[in-house]
Protein backbone atom coordinates (compact mmCIF):
# COMPACT_ATOMS: atom_id res chain seq x y z
CA UNK A 1 0.00 0.00 0.00
CA UNK A 2 1.10 3.60 -0.47
CA UNK A 3 0.03 7.16 0.19
CA UNK A 4 0.27 7.75 -3.56
CA UNK A 5 0.94 4.93 -6.04
CA UNK A 6 1.60 7.41 -8.84
CA UNK A 7 5.12 8.30 -7.68
CA UNK A 8 5.83 5.33 -5.39
CA UNK A 9 9.26 3.65 -5.80
CA UNK A 10 7.74 0.45 -7.21
CA UNK A 11 3.95 0.88 -7.46
CA UNK A 12 4.64 3.56 -10.03
CA UNK A 13 5.70 0.68 -12.27
CA UNK A 14 1.97 0.12 -12.73
CA UNK A 15 0.55 3.58 -12.17
CA UNK A 16 3.38 6.05 -12.79
CA UNK A 17 2.98 9.18 -14.90
CA UNK A 18 6.08 11.38 -14.39
CA UNK A 19 4.92 14.02 -16.87
CA UNK A 20 1.67 14.77 -15.03
CA UNK A 21 3.24 14.25 -11.60
CA UNK A 22 5.62 17.06 -12.51
CA UNK A 23 2.79 19.45 -13.42
CA UNK A 24 1.03 18.66 -10.13
CA UNK A 25 4.17 18.99 -8.00
CA UNK A 26 4.75 21.63 -5.35
CA UNK A 27 7.48 23.20 -7.49
CA UNK A 28 5.17 23.55 -10.49
CA UNK A 29 2.51 25.07 -8.22
CA UNK A 30 4.96 27.63 -6.84
CA UNK A 31 6.17 28.55 -10.33
CA UNK A 32 2.61 29.10 -11.52
CA UNK A 33 1.76 31.22 -8.47
CA UNK A 34 4.83 33.38 -9.09
CA UNK A 35 3.81 33.73 -12.74
CA UNK A 36 0.35 34.84 -11.59
CA UNK A 37 1.80 37.56 -9.34
CA UNK A 38 4.11 38.80 -12.10
CA UNK A 39 1.28 38.89 -14.64
CA UNK A 40 -1.03 40.62 -12.15
CA UNK A 41 1.50 43.35 -11.49
CA UNK A 42 2.04 43.86 -15.22
CA UNK A 43 -1.70 44.07 -15.83
CA UNK A 44 -2.16 46.54 -13.00
CA UNK A 45 0.69 48.70 -14.28
CA UNK A 46 -0.87 48.70 -17.75
CA UNK A 47 -4.14 49.92 -16.21
CA UNK A 48 -2.45 52.55 -14.02
CA UNK A 49 -3.22 50.80 -10.73
CA UNK A 50 0.44 50.42 -9.67
CA UNK A 51 3.62 52.06 -10.91
CA UNK A 52 5.31 50.57 -13.98
CA UNK A 53 8.61 50.57 -12.07
CA UNK A 54 7.09 48.36 -9.39
CA UNK A 55 5.81 45.91 -12.01
CA UNK A 56 9.29 45.69 -13.52
CA UNK A 57 10.84 44.88 -10.15
CA UNK A 58 8.13 42.30 -9.42
CA UNK A 59 8.88 40.66 -12.79
CA UNK A 60 12.32 39.85 -11.41
CA UNK A 61 10.76 37.44 -8.90
CA UNK A 62 10.92 34.76 -11.59
CA UNK A 63 14.67 34.52 -10.96
CA UNK A 64 15.05 36.18 -7.56
CA UNK A 65 12.49 34.24 -5.54
CA UNK A 66 13.33 30.80 -4.22
CA UNK A 67 10.59 29.26 -2.14
CA UNK A 68 11.32 28.28 1.44
CA UNK A 69 9.25 25.09 1.43
CA UNK A 70 9.60 24.51 5.15
CA UNK A 71 8.25 28.00 5.71
CA UNK A 72 5.41 27.35 3.27
CA UNK A 73 4.60 24.12 5.09
CA UNK A 74 4.44 25.87 8.46
CA UNK A 75 2.45 28.74 7.02
CA UNK A 76 -0.11 26.45 5.45
CA UNK A 77 -0.51 24.59 8.72
CA UNK A 78 -1.21 27.92 10.41
CA UNK A 79 -3.31 29.69 7.76
CA UNK A 80 -4.95 26.79 5.95
CA UNK A 81 -3.64 28.09 2.62
CA UNK A 82 -0.13 28.56 1.27
CA UNK A 83 -0.58 32.04 -0.23
CA UNK A 84 -0.15 34.25 2.89
CA UNK A 85 3.27 32.82 3.70
CA UNK A 86 4.32 32.76 0.05
CA UNK A 87 3.35 36.40 -0.44
CA UNK A 88 5.29 37.25 2.74
CA UNK A 89 8.36 35.49 1.35
CA UNK A 90 8.05 37.23 -2.02
CA UNK A 91 7.61 40.64 -0.39
CA UNK A 92 10.71 39.98 1.67
CA UNK A 93 12.61 39.18 -1.53
CA UNK A 94 11.38 42.43 -3.09
CA UNK A 95 11.90 44.73 -0.14
CA UNK A 96 11.21 48.46 -0.10
CA UNK A 97 8.12 50.20 -1.38
CA UNK A 98 7.62 47.72 -4.24
CA UNK A 99 6.57 45.04 -1.76
CA UNK A 100 3.29 46.86 -1.19
CA UNK A 101 2.38 46.59 -4.87
CA UNK A 102 2.69 42.81 -4.92
CA UNK A 103 -0.57 40.84 -4.74
CA UNK A 104 -2.55 44.09 -4.74
CA UNK A 105 -6.31 43.55 -4.60
CA UNK A 106 -5.89 39.76 -4.71
CA UNK A 107 -6.81 37.08 -2.20
CA UNK A 108 -5.29 33.67 -1.54
CA UNK A 109 -7.87 31.89 -3.65
CA UNK A 110 -7.04 34.04 -6.66
CA UNK A 111 -3.44 32.92 -6.83
CA UNK A 112 -4.10 29.29 -5.86
CA UNK A 113 -7.02 28.73 -8.24
CA UNK A 114 -5.29 30.45 -11.13
CA UNK A 115 -2.17 28.38 -10.53
CA UNK A 116 -4.33 25.28 -10.83
CA UNK A 117 -5.98 26.47 -14.04
CA UNK A 118 -2.64 27.43 -15.60
CA UNK A 119 -1.39 23.89 -15.03
CA UNK A 120 -4.69 22.39 -16.15
CA UNK A 121 -4.15 24.13 -19.48
CA UNK A 122 -1.02 22.03 -19.99
CA UNK A 123 -2.63 18.93 -18.52
CA UNK A 124 -5.68 19.04 -20.79
CA UNK A 125 -3.42 19.39 -23.84
CA UNK A 126 -1.47 16.30 -22.73
CA UNK A 127 -4.62 14.29 -22.08
CA UNK A 128 -6.09 15.24 -25.46
CA UNK A 129 -2.88 14.16 -27.21
CA UNK A 130 -2.91 10.86 -25.34
CA UNK A 131 -6.50 10.18 -26.36
CA UNK A 132 -5.34 10.72 -29.93
CA UNK A 133 -2.57 8.18 -29.41
CA UNK A 134 -5.04 5.57 -28.16
CA UNK A 135 -7.29 6.25 -31.15
CA UNK A 136 -4.34 5.81 -33.51
CA UNK A 137 -3.46 2.47 -31.90
CA UNK A 138 -7.07 1.34 -32.29
CA UNK A 139 -7.08 2.38 -35.96
CA UNK A 140 -3.95 0.31 -36.55
CA UNK A 141 -5.52 -2.72 -34.90
CA UNK A 142 -8.61 -2.32 -37.05
CA UNK A 143 -6.49 -2.05 -40.18
CA UNK A 144 -4.65 -5.26 -39.27
CA UNK A 145 -7.45 -7.39 -37.89
CA UNK A 146 -10.75 -5.57 -38.45
CA UNK A 147 -12.11 -8.05 -40.95
CA UNK A 148 -11.62 -11.04 -38.68
CA UNK A 149 -14.49 -12.74 -36.85
CA UNK A 150 -15.40 -12.52 -33.17
CA UNK A 151 -18.22 -14.04 -31.17
CA UNK A 152 -20.31 -11.25 -29.71
CA UNK A 153 -21.37 -11.88 -26.13
CA UNK A 154 -24.34 -10.38 -24.37
CA UNK A 155 -24.56 -10.84 -20.63
CA UNK A 156 -21.31 -12.80 -21.07
CA UNK A 157 -23.03 -15.50 -23.12
CA UNK A 158 -22.37 -16.33 -26.78
CA UNK A 159 -24.68 -14.29 -29.00
CA UNK A 160 -23.97 -13.68 -32.71
CA UNK A 161 -20.85 -13.34 -34.82
CA UNK A 162 -19.39 -9.87 -35.37
CA UNK A 163 -16.12 -8.54 -36.75
CA UNK A 164 -13.13 -7.28 -34.81
CA UNK A 165 -13.83 -3.86 -36.32
CA UNK A 166 -17.26 -3.86 -34.67
CA UNK A 167 -15.75 -4.27 -31.24
CA UNK A 168 -12.95 -1.78 -31.88
CA UNK A 169 -15.55 0.81 -32.90
CA UNK A 170 -17.23 0.34 -29.53
CA UNK A 171 -13.90 1.19 -27.89
CA UNK A 172 -12.96 4.11 -30.12
CA UNK A 173 -16.25 5.97 -30.63
CA UNK A 174 -16.49 7.24 -27.02
CA UNK A 175 -12.92 8.54 -27.20
CA UNK A 176 -13.79 10.80 -30.12
CA UNK A 177 -16.72 12.15 -28.12
CA UNK A 178 -14.46 12.72 -25.10
CA UNK A 179 -12.08 14.82 -27.21
CA UNK A 180 -15.01 16.96 -28.34
CA UNK A 181 -16.32 17.25 -24.78
CA UNK A 182 -12.91 18.44 -23.60
CA UNK A 183 -12.87 21.24 -26.18
CA UNK A 184 -16.24 22.39 -24.89
CA UNK A 185 -15.22 22.13 -21.24
CA UNK A 186 -11.99 24.07 -21.72
CA UNK A 187 -13.86 27.27 -22.43
CA UNK A 188 -15.45 27.07 -18.98
CA UNK A 189 -12.49 25.57 -17.15
CA UNK A 190 -9.45 27.51 -18.32
CA UNK A 191 -10.43 30.89 -16.89
CA UNK A 192 -8.57 33.27 -14.62
CA UNK A 193 -9.58 33.75 -10.99
CA UNK A 194 -9.27 37.32 -9.70
CA UNK A 195 -11.88 38.59 -7.28
CA UNK A 196 -10.25 39.84 -4.11
CA UNK A 197 -11.56 39.17 -0.65
CA UNK A 198 -15.21 38.42 -1.50
CA UNK A 199 -15.21 38.30 -5.30
CA UNK A 200 -16.01 41.95 -6.05
CA UNK A 201 -12.46 43.39 -6.44
CA UNK A 202 -13.27 45.97 -3.81
CA UNK A 203 -9.82 47.59 -3.91
CA UNK A 204 -9.86 48.22 -7.67
CA UNK A 205 -13.28 49.78 -8.17
CA UNK A 206 -13.96 50.56 -11.83
CA UNK A 207 -10.49 49.32 -12.81
CA UNK A 208 -11.36 45.74 -11.81
CA UNK A 209 -12.73 44.47 -15.15
CA UNK A 210 -9.87 46.05 -17.13
CA UNK A 211 -7.21 44.53 -14.88
CA UNK A 212 -8.92 41.13 -15.06
CA UNK A 213 -8.95 41.21 -18.86
CA UNK A 214 -5.31 42.27 -19.01
CA UNK A 215 -4.32 39.58 -16.52
CA UNK A 216 -6.19 36.87 -18.42
CA UNK A 217 -4.60 37.94 -21.70
CA UNK A 218 -1.11 37.66 -20.23
CA UNK A 219 -1.80 34.19 -18.87
CA UNK A 220 -3.59 32.95 -21.98
CA UNK A 221 -6.79 32.26 -20.05
CA UNK A 222 -10.44 33.20 -20.42
CA UNK A 223 -12.56 35.29 -18.08
CA UNK A 224 -15.94 34.86 -16.43
CA UNK A 225 -18.64 37.42 -15.70
CA UNK A 226 -17.87 37.14 -11.99
CA UNK A 227 -15.00 35.44 -10.15
CA UNK A 228 -15.77 31.78 -9.48
CA UNK A 229 -14.44 31.44 -5.91
CA UNK A 230 -17.61 29.67 -4.78
CA UNK A 231 -18.77 28.38 -8.19
CA UNK A 232 -16.97 25.06 -8.61
CA UNK A 233 -19.10 23.54 -11.35
CA UNK A 234 -16.39 23.78 -14.02
CA UNK A 235 -13.84 22.00 -11.84
CA UNK A 236 -16.36 19.28 -11.02
CA UNK A 237 -17.40 19.06 -14.67
CA UNK A 238 -13.76 18.39 -15.56
CA UNK A 239 -13.52 15.70 -12.88
CA UNK A 240 -16.62 14.10 -14.40
CA UNK A 241 -14.90 14.14 -17.78
CA UNK A 242 -11.94 12.33 -16.22
CA UNK A 243 -14.40 9.67 -15.07
CA UNK A 244 -15.78 9.32 -18.61
CA UNK A 245 -12.33 8.85 -20.12
CA UNK A 246 -11.06 6.39 -17.54
CA UNK A 247 -14.39 4.56 -17.60
CA UNK A 248 -14.28 4.09 -21.37
CA UNK A 249 -10.72 2.78 -21.09
CA UNK A 250 -11.83 0.51 -18.25
CA UNK A 251 -14.52 -0.97 -20.50
CA UNK A 252 -11.87 -1.69 -23.13
CA UNK A 253 -9.58 -3.21 -20.51
CA UNK A 254 -12.35 -5.41 -19.17
CA UNK A 255 -13.17 -6.63 -22.67
CA UNK A 256 -9.55 -7.46 -23.43
CA UNK A 257 -9.05 -9.23 -20.10
CA UNK A 258 -12.05 -11.43 -20.87
CA UNK A 259 -10.93 -12.00 -24.44
CA UNK A 260 -7.48 -13.07 -23.21
CA UNK A 261 -8.85 -15.95 -21.10
CA UNK A 262 -7.45 -19.31 -22.14
CA UNK A 263 -10.93 -20.65 -22.82
CA UNK A 264 -11.75 -17.72 -25.12
CA UNK A 265 -8.54 -17.18 -27.04
CA UNK A 266 -9.98 -14.09 -28.75
CA UNK A 267 -6.78 -12.08 -28.27
CA UNK A 268 -3.10 -12.87 -27.77
CA UNK A 269 -1.00 -10.32 -25.88
CA UNK A 270 2.76 -10.04 -25.88
CA UNK A 271 4.61 -9.55 -22.61
CA UNK A 272 1.89 -10.66 -20.21
CA UNK A 273 2.55 -10.60 -16.50
CA UNK A 274 4.10 -13.65 -14.87
CA UNK A 275 3.19 -15.55 -11.71
CA UNK A 276 5.53 -16.44 -8.84
CA UNK A 277 3.76 -19.81 -8.43
CA UNK A 278 2.52 -20.64 -11.94
CA UNK A 279 5.19 -19.98 -14.58
CA UNK A 280 2.86 -21.05 -17.40
CA UNK A 281 0.61 -18.00 -16.87
CA UNK A 282 0.60 -14.77 -18.87
CA UNK A 283 -1.64 -12.34 -17.02
CA UNK A 284 -3.34 -9.40 -18.83
CA UNK A 285 -1.93 -6.92 -16.31
CA UNK A 286 -2.41 -3.73 -18.31
CA UNK A 287 -6.02 -4.60 -19.09
CA UNK A 288 -6.70 -5.26 -15.40
CA UNK A 289 -5.12 -1.98 -14.31
CA UNK A 290 -7.41 -0.08 -16.68
CA UNK A 291 -10.37 -1.61 -14.85
CA UNK A 292 -8.86 -0.71 -11.46
CA UNK A 293 -8.22 2.90 -12.43
CA UNK A 294 -11.68 3.30 -13.95
CA UNK A 295 -13.27 2.19 -10.69
CA UNK A 296 -10.97 4.43 -8.66
CA UNK A 297 -11.79 7.54 -10.69
CA UNK A 298 -15.52 6.75 -10.65
CA UNK A 299 -15.51 6.52 -6.86
CA UNK A 300 -13.47 9.70 -6.51
CA UNK A 301 -15.95 11.54 -8.73
CA UNK A 302 -18.62 11.23 -6.07
CA UNK A 303 -16.30 12.84 -3.55
CA UNK A 304 -15.43 15.66 -5.97
CA UNK A 305 -19.12 16.41 -6.50
CA UNK A 306 -19.38 17.25 -2.81
CA UNK A 307 -17.00 20.17 -3.34
CA UNK A 308 -19.86 21.95 -5.13
CA UNK A 309 -21.34 22.69 -1.70
CA UNK A 310 -19.32 25.87 -1.24
CA UNK A 311 -20.96 27.85 1.52
CA UNK A 312 -21.48 31.54 0.88
CA UNK A 313 -18.56 33.45 -0.71
CA UNK A 314 -15.77 31.00 0.16
CA UNK A 315 -15.45 27.59 1.75
CA UNK A 316 -12.36 26.22 3.41
CA UNK A 317 -13.81 22.71 3.69
CA UNK A 318 -15.11 22.28 0.12
CA UNK A 319 -12.06 23.94 -1.43
CA UNK A 320 -9.61 21.78 0.52
CA UNK A 321 -11.51 18.68 -0.57
CA UNK A 322 -10.53 19.44 -4.17
CA UNK A 323 -6.83 19.43 -3.22
CA UNK A 324 -7.16 15.90 -1.85
CA UNK A 325 -9.08 14.38 -4.73
CA UNK A 326 -8.61 16.15 -8.08
CA UNK A 327 -4.85 15.55 -8.52
CA UNK A 328 -5.30 11.82 -7.94
CA UNK A 329 -8.12 11.69 -10.50
CA UNK A 330 -5.94 13.48 -13.05
CA UNK A 331 -3.03 11.12 -12.47
CA UNK A 332 -5.24 8.03 -12.62
CA UNK A 333 -6.73 9.13 -15.94
CA UNK A 334 -3.38 10.14 -17.38
CA UNK A 335 -1.93 6.78 -16.37
CA UNK A 336 -4.92 4.99 -17.92
CA UNK A 337 -4.23 6.62 -21.27
CA UNK A 338 -0.56 5.62 -21.21
CA UNK A 339 -1.43 2.07 -20.20
CA UNK A 340 -4.13 1.80 -22.87
CA UNK A 341 -1.65 2.65 -25.61
CA UNK A 342 0.86 0.11 -24.30
CA UNK A 343 -1.86 -2.53 -24.06
CA UNK A 344 -3.03 -2.03 -27.62
CA UNK A 345 0.53 -2.10 -28.92
CA UNK A 346 1.00 -5.47 -27.19
CA UNK A 347 -1.79 -7.15 -29.15
CA UNK A 348 -0.21 -9.84 -31.33
CA UNK A 349 -3.42 -11.17 -32.80
CA UNK A 350 -7.14 -10.71 -32.31
CA UNK A 351 -10.14 -12.59 -33.72
CA UNK A 352 -10.28 -15.51 -36.12
CA UNK A 353 -9.74 -15.61 -39.89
Amino acid sequence: MSISPFDHPFLSGLFGDPELVGLLSAQADVEAMVAFEIALAAAQAECGVIAQADAEVIAGLETRYRADFEGLKSGLGRDGVVAPEMVRQMRSALGGQTAGSLHFGATSQDVIDTSLVMRLKSITAILAARIGSVETSLERLSDRFGGRKLMARTRMQDALEITVADRITDWSAPLARHRQRLKEIEGRLLVVQYGGAVGILEKLGEDGPRVTRALAERLGLGITEKPWHNQRDSIVEFSGWLGLVSGSLGKMGQDIALMAQNAMGDVVLAGGGGSSAMPHKSNPVSAEVLVTLARYVAGSGGTMAQSLVHEQERSGAAWTLEWLVLPQMILATGSSLLIATRLLESVETIGQD
